[in-house]
């Protein structure tokens, strides 16, 4: 998961051969029933990277940022930044709320439908962070929004999102992932979730209800997408 020393390449997204080939490089980690010891020490280590790097892209500009300075401000060697992020674009991408979310959609009560489960996993989350990680939450999704590889990686990494939820979803219903129509409501729930990132990206600066916003956009989504 390494690039050249200087941690550059001319296209400014930051990769190595074997980043390109690593499991789980691209899209969401697997969801996992539970998060382990171990799985809970490497999520910590990855938002404090994470967090040096929003930083350093807030005061430096994302392009101005090499890895080797984000490695340096979380007192990280580069090789073990490249550990945790194969690419300076995965830092941003990372969504530290994305193994909860797993965590809590798994633990839900077996007889709630599916959006009723992410409904609950997603107050479960969101209710619980910080007014300083909710800000750390809309910064990295301006960011995304406003850098051109971001925005592009992003919609790359849908796919892989789909497949993740699509596992998420037929192994609460009793059915196999790849059933046309786990696929497509599972596209849908990726559609609609969007849809808010979205609508955060628009309301940056005021304030934004993200349970409020979300709760309204499964309800459209349970009423069969009304206009």
């Amino acid at each position: 998961m390494q690039p050249d020393d200087k941690g550059e390449r001319s296209s400014n997204s930051e990769r190595s051969p074997a980043a390109a080939q690593a499991p789980g490089a691209r899209g969401p980690a697997a969801p996992p029933e539970k998060l382990s010891l171990r799985e809970r020490k490497k999520l910590k280590t990855r938002t404090a990277i994470q967090e040096h790097a929003m930083r350093l892209f807030s005061e430096r500009g994302y392009d101005g940022t090499t890895i080797e300075q984000i490695a340096e401000a979380a007192e990280v060697s580069p090789s073990t930044f490249f550990r945790y992020f194969p690419t300076k674009e995965d830092v941003v991408l990372f969504d530290a709320t994305d193994p909860l979310m797993f965590e809590s959609f798994a633990a839900q009560p077996a007889e709630l439908s599916v959006v009723e489960a992410l409904k609950r996993s997603f107050h479960d989350v969101y209710a619980g962070l910080t007014p300083e990680e909710l800000a750390g939450q809309i910064e990295r999704q301006n960011l995304i929004r406003t850098v051109p590889e971001l925005r592009g990686r992003m919609l790359d990494d849908l796919v892989g999102a789909i497949d993740v939820l699509s596992e998420m979803v037929a192994r609460r219903v009793g059915r196999s992932p790849a059933d046309i129509a786990v696929r497509s409501f599972s596209g849908a729930l990726i559609g609609m979730i969007m849809g808010v990132f979205l609508a955060a990206g628009d309301s940056l600066g005021g304030e934004l209800d993200y349970i409020a916003l979300f709760d309204e956009t499964m309800a459209q989504l349970e009423a069969g997408l009304p206009l």
